[in-house]
């Protein structure tokens, strides 16, 4: 299994916000390029997002896109689900009838389990804290805050 293309560009769209001082808003352009990511190709990204109301668009001269207070603890969980929708390692995960050998199938425990692992993982990053990871996050008194694993 891998994260699509669009949900690495996500993430690393709102470490880069996130990396902002609160109320600072950044073009598509700024965005592109901090993410290394086709410009074209991010307007879907960033439309998901905004979707989803991760991120807050803004339009004019002095418009962009801005990761509001509230979402700086964003989890990436949150924000692959945005672009990729809800995690399912397999279909028999989906639904209790997805399948029909669910009840006897010696793989589909194995399939659970390995799903709410990842799940955990992803939900217990948070935006903010890979933003400090990079040195551009919130600070504290003037010193950036050690990475936090919530």
């Amino acid at each position: 299994m891998q994260l699509t293309r669009a949900a690495d560009y996500a993430v690393r769209v709102m470490i880069h916000l996130a990396g902002l001082p609160p109320g600072v808003r950044s073009s598509r352009d700024e965005l592109a390029a901090a993410a290394e990511c086709p410009e074209q190709f991010l307007s879907k990204v960033l439309q998901n997002l905004t979707r989803a109301g991760l991120v807050v668009s803004h339009r004019g001269n002095t418009g962009g896109f801005e990761l509001p207070v509230e979402h700086r603890e964003t989890t990436l969980l949150e924000v692959v689900e945005a672009i990729e929708g809800p995690i399912r390692l397999n279909v028999c995960l989906t639904s209790e009838h997805a399948c029909t050998r669910q009840d006897w199938c010696p793989a589909h425990s194995v399939w659970g389990e390995a799903q709410n692992a990842m799940v955990a993982v992803l939900r217990k990053a948070t935006i903010a804290g890979l933003a400090r990871q990079t040195g551009r996050g919130a600070t504290d008194g003037g010193h950036a805050t050690e990475p936090q694993w919530n």
